[in-house]
C-alpha cells in the first residue's frame, strides 16, 4: 500500500484570523451565526478575524469544526494562531494504523465480486479488490504505474474512457466531485490534477453512445454503463469517509464501492468472481 499526501496548508503571515475568515465566507456562514453555534459572540468572532483578539487553542478547534475543516487544514489554523498541531499524520504502513489498513482490506474483499477501492485526497489508489482489477484489463501498463490515480484511470483516453458508454455524463459527476474537493481542500496538486484530467479529449457522442436513451434518474443515482468483455455493466457508486478522524492520513481516506445496477451486471460479475 502507498499513500500520497497534498501539502499542508501554510499558515498566514496574519495569524488566524484571516484563515478562518476565509473558511466562513468559504462556508457562507455569516459571524453571528457561527458565533451561535460555537458559543461565543459575533463581537469575539470579529476581534479574531481583525487579529485583535487571540482565539485559545480549543476556540480555534471549535470553530474548526463548526466550519467543517478538513482536518489537515485544522492543523494549519493551530500554527497560525501559535499552537502545535493536534492531529498527526502517520504513514498508512506505521503499525499504527495497522488495524485501519486490515480494516480496509477485508471490508473492500468482503464486497467481491463488486469492485471497491481506496484513494487518497489526491485520488492516488491505496487499495483496490479484484473487482476493480477485472475492470482495469487491457488499460496500458504506463497508467498502472503507481502511485495509480483513479481520475487519470478513469478518465484518460487510453484508460477506461473509451469503454464508459455514458462518458459525458460520467465525466462530468467527477469534475464536479473535484470541484467540490477543491474548494474544501485548497490543494494546488489537487488543482493540477484536475486541470490535466478536464483537458483529456473526450470522443464524440457517436463513439462511446451504446444507442439506449439517456438514463431518467436523479443525479444522486447516475449509473456508470461502462463495456467488459462485449458486455455493458452498470453500476451505482457510494463514496465512504472515517467518522470523526484524529489523524490527517486517516481523515483523507475516502472508501468508494461500485454496486450493480441491473441483474446483468450481478450475473456476469458473480460468473468472473465466484
Amino acid at each position: 500500500m502507498t499513500i500520497v499526501h497534498s501539502a499542508a496548508a501554510a499558515p498566514s503571515d496574519r495569524g488566524v484570523g484571516p484563515l478562518l475568515r476565509a473558511w466562513r465566507e468559504q462556508r457562507r456562514v455569516s459571524q453571528l451565526e457561527l458565533a451561535l453555534r460555537a458559543d461565543s459572540s459575533a463581537r469575539h468572532i470579529s476581534f479574531v478575524e481583525t487579529g485583535r483578539s487571540r482565539p485559545s487553542e480549543e476556540m480555534v478547534l471549535r470553530l474548526a469544526e463548526h466550519l467543517e475543516v478538513p482536518v489537515r487544514e485544522r492543523n494549519a489554523l493551530l500554527l497560525a494562531a501559535g499552537y502545535a498541531p493536534r492531529f498527526p499524520e502517520t504513514p498508512l504502513d506505521d503499525p499504527a494504523l495497522d488495524a485501519v489498513r486490515e480494516g480496509i482490506e477485508r471490508l473492500i474483499q468482503g464486497y467481491e465480486p463488486y469492485p471497491a477501492l481506496v484513494f487518497d485526497a489526491g485520488y492516488h489508489v491505496v487499495a483496490a479488490n479484484r473487482g476493480i482489477m477485472m475492470l482495469l484489463e487491457g488499460v496500458p501498463e504506463f497508467l498502472l504505474q503507481p502511485p495509480l490515480n483513479t481520475m487519470r484511470l478513469t478518465l484518460h483516453p487510453e484508460g477506461l474512457a473509451p469503454r464508459i458508454r455514458n462518458l459525458r455524463e460520467w465525466r462530468g459527476h467527477l469534475l464536479e466531485q473535484m470541484r467540490r474537493q477543491i474548494a474544501l481542500r485548497r490543494s494546488e496538486r489537487l488543482r493540477e490534477l484536475y486541470e490535466e484530467v478536464a483537458a483529456y479529449p473526450v470522443p464524440d457522442p457517436e463513439e462511446f453512445d451504446d444507442g439506449q436513451p439517456p438514463e431518467q434518474v436523479p443525479y444522486f443515482a447516475l449509473p456508470m454503463r461502462i463495456e467488459h468483455e462485449g458486455r455493458t455493466l452498470s453500476f451505482i457508486s457510494s463514496t465512504s469517509t472515517f467518522n470523526t478522524p484524529m489523524d490527517v492520513t486517516v481523515a483523507e481516506l475516502a472508501i468508494e464501492t461500485f454496486l450493480p445496477a441491473d441483474p446483468a451486471t450481478v450475473k456476469h460479475l458473480h460468473s468472473l468472481l465466484p
